[in-house]
């Protein structure tokens, strides 16, 4: 045996162990990952077609609309930006911008009230705390037609209970929903008892969240019940209210169902006290849809504005743990 031969029969003896310690290379699984995509593209398709169908064609097909003027009986014309200028020369679009965000500051306000009302709810201790939300929450689930003819009652300038109580103090209450700023003022009070349930819920949650032991060590140092609200509960409950403050100022753009069922059509003070949303709906009724397009895209812009101001503005004070 030749010493080249028992060389190559050392190296084989070696490498052969070598051989065995190596894993097989693993089976590519392209052909799995493709038939999952097909399975999640099944579950995900209806209702990405729904969202596209009707929430973003909808937006683009009323872009175009808001740069065409229409005729009597229909049929859309390109007129370029003429809607835009006319919606900027016209005070009724800027009174309606004054009136929608005095009614977003009026939901705003009536967060540190859910605060307020979440934080005596979540007492430890406290008997039929579920039945209290639900009789918190039952407001916003209810129909605002419903929810208007009640406070239409209520406001009523010569029978209301408002009214009534005030002349047992020798105050003469006005019109409420037919008076100028007083019936802006009414609409937002309904506004904030209808929200209040939904803001109830979701930072009652959020206390439930926060570890009970940060009160347990806060009250051995001789912490009060109102510090521990202020230093502990608020901070760590910030991103509650922080999500909560952004759905409040999209639903207060939205204002329009309400107010169409407390003022009505023929109400004096309609005028004075339509939201962005109501101009919208009231030159889509007198045919000018170009108009009211252009109306649309306005409140779109203003809401997104507002929406990243708000989560820009949250790294200055919300608390993530």
């Amino acid at each position: 045996m030749s010493t080249q031969t028992i060389t190559k029969g050392a190296g084989a003896a070696q490498a052969a162990p070598a051989s065995r310690g190596e894993s097989a290379p693993r089976p590519r699984k392209h052909g799995r990952l493709r038939k999952d995509g097909w399975w999640a593209l099944l579950f995900v398709g209806p209702l990405l077609f729904g969202v596209l169908v009707f929430y973003i064609w909808p937006i683009f097909r009323n872009a175009y609309f808001s740069f065409t003027t229409w005729g009597a009986f229909g049929g859309a014309t390109w007129s370029g930006i003429s809607n835009y200028q006319q919606m900027l020369a016209d005070p009724d679009f800027w009174r309606s911008i004054l009136n929608t965000l005095i009614y977003v500051g009026i939901l705003l306000l009536g967060i540190p009230i859910a605060v307020l009302f979440a934080a005596l709810i979540n007492r430890p201790g406290l008997k039929f705390a579920a039945a209290y939300r639900t009789a918190f929450f039952l407001p916003y689930v209810a129909m605002p037609a419903a929810i208007s003819m009640v406070w239409r009652i209520i406001f009523n300038g010569d029978f209301g209970v408002i009214n009534y109580t005030l002349s047992l103090v020798g105050i003469k209450g006005p019109n409420w929903l037919s008076t100028e700023w007083f019936a802006l003022f009414a609409v937002g009070v309904v506004g904030v008892w209808i929200s209040l349930g939904f803001n109830l819920i979701v930072l009652s949650a959020g206390m439930r969240s926060i570890p009970p032991e940060m009160y347990e060590a806060s009250s051995i140092d001789g912490a009060t019940r109102t510090r521990q609200f202020f230093s502990i509960t608020v901070p760590l409950l910030s991103p509650s209210i922080f999500f909560v403050s952004v759905i409040t100022v999209i639903t207060g753009f939205q204002l329009f169902d309400l107010l169409y069922a407390l003022m009505g059509t023929q109400n004096p003070a309609i005028n004075q006290t339509q939201s962005l949303v109501y101009l919208f709906f009231a030159h889509q009724q007198t045919g000018d849809n170009g108009y009211a397009a252009a109306v649309g895209v306005a409140i779109l812009i203003l809401v997104g504005a507002l929406t990243m101001l708000q989560f820009r503005m949250q790294k200055r004070w919300v608390n993530y743990v």
